[in-house]
């Protein structure tokens, strides 16, 4: 594994008395794709959002570029360099393509080639094609990638994609795999929470499992393949 740029230590998580996380950890290398993988209600989401700094957690400690972030708000979290696009997109509906971008737009950071809208449409050219469309008359494909590439505008050094698969077409699905493919190209580290095993494995070089709130297995995606009983026991259906 390449050097770790994003480590959570023993995470633990309450919605009111309910124990939603239960000493998760994990680690995200520079220019690395990661899953964490699991059904629906897993505790996937909760994790990401503790990563951003969204949830507290109640315990545990999270690491991102050599700064203990686990007690800082979201903003100061994503001004070190990690971005985040949640499940829900929340583009702004009204604004066009390239307004939504400016949203984002944050100053370069050093080591990294900035993200500025051309550099951005040259990755997503469905984007480029429709700049002066307003965001709430796009497909749910292209609200997908107008939210990564709106977040891409702060120059992170690691993004967090929350259910990137959800609700697209299998077309669509293969272009996000690209896109993603691409972003680690560009040295840009992914962690990605899905329960899509087909599409982790077109992106992800490691995958940790995670049910019940506890994660459950850690290993490359090439393992996790040969591992029927790991897959029959977390992630079938």
């Amino acid at each position: 594994m390449a050097e770790a740029m994003l480590i959570a230590r023993g995470l633990h998580a309450y919605y009111g008395r309910a124990h939603i996380l239960a000493d998760v950890a994990l680690e995200v290398g520079a220019g690395e794709v990661v899953v964490l993988i699991g059904r629906n209600g897993a505790g996937k989401s909760t994790t990401m959002k503790c990563l951003i700094g969204l949830v507290r957690p109640a315990a545990g400690e999270i690491e991102f570029a050599g700064y203990r972030t686990e007690r800082l708000a979201p903003h100061a979290i994503a001004r070190l360099g990690l971005g985040y696009v949640p499940e829900e997109r929340r583009i702004f509906t009204d604004l066009t393509v390239a307004e939504n971008l400016e949203v984002g737009r944050r100053p370069p950071r050093q080591g990294l080639e900035p993200w500025t809208p051309e550099r951005l449409f040259r990755l997503f050219p469905n984007l480029g094609e429709m700049r002066g469309r307003p965001g709430g008359r796009m497909s749910g494909g292209e609200q997908q990638m107008l939210t990564i590439a709106r977040t891409l505008m702060g120059n992170p050094a690691c993004i967090l994609l929350d259910e990137p698969s959800e609700g697209l077409a299998p077309v669509i699905i293969e272009q996000m795999a690209a896109t993603i493919r691409d972003l680690k190209a560009h040295g840009v580290a992914v962690l990605l929470a899905e329960q899509n095993l087909h599409f982790a494995g077109l992106v992800a070089d490691r995958a940790y499992v995670i049910e019940k709130g506890g994660i459950r297995y850690s290993g490359s995606m090439a393992e996790l393949a040969a591992d029927e009983a790991v897959r029959a026991a977390y992630l079938s259906v």
